[in-house]
């Protein structure tokens, strides 16, 4: 019985010491995952920070040429402006010029664009 009982207790501690490796084991384990989550969030994180500096500089990129050509919109828009004003000027001169000179040959072209427009009116 003695042998029986000597049996047990080596049993015991032979189960205790594979009870305490499994514990550090786990322990263990549970300290890399705990590591292994750190890590993947740091990642994540950097990541997250990556793409929205990415994001703004897309963004003042995007920005800059919204202005660029905007401006070169405004500019051609301002010489397009300016030709037809010019037109205007000159064109306002010239007719003023040929009623100055042909004031009879003017009210008569006149009056045939007014009967031209009338009769066209009309239909």
């Amino acid at each position: 019985m003695a042998s029986e009982e000597g049996e047990d207790v080596m049993k015991d501690l032979s189960d205790k010491a594979n009870y305490d490796r499994l514990q550090k084991d786990v322990e263990s384990v549970k300290s890399d995952i705990s590591n292994l989550a750190n890590q993947i969030s740091e990642a994540l994180n950097g990541l997250a920070g990556t793409a929205q500096k990415q994001a703004r500089r897309g963004l003042k990129q995007a920005k800059s040429s919204i202005d660029g050509v905007m401006s070169d919109v405004s500019k051609q828009g301002s010489a397009a402006f300016d030709a037809a004003q010019q037109a205007a000027s000159t064109l306002e001169d010239t007719l003023e010029e040929a009623v100055t000179q042909r004031p009879l040959a003017a009210v008569g072209l006149a009056l045939g664009l007014g009967f031209l427009i009338g009769v066209t009116w009309r239909r």
